[in-house]
């Protein structure tokens, strides 16, 4: 084996290293953003964007909208005097 030939493969690992990182922090992002924004149901969220990993990321962009989107508040009946 030359040296080039262990290059490539250190190489090779690390761009297979750096692929399951990515593909790891972006099934992450959207329970992150949810949490830092305190989501009402940041859970969920963080769950959508794991599930999306297993579906190829098909659903992803629906996750990440989900965590900046809140639910609206409810509407609270006024009591007049």
């Amino acid at each position: 084996m030359s040296g080039l030939d262990v290059f490539a493969w250190i190489v090779l690992i690390v761009l297979l290293a750096s692929t399951v990182a990515v593909v790891i922090f972006l099934a992450m992002l959207p329970g992150m953003i949810a949490k830092k924004r305190n989501h009402p149901w940041a859970q969920a969220v963080t769950v959508a964007g794991w599930v999306t990993l297993f579906l190829g990321f098909a659903l992803w962009p629906v996750a990440l909208i989900w965590a900046y989107v809140d639910a609206p508040a409810p509407h609270k009946a006024e009591a007049r005097p």
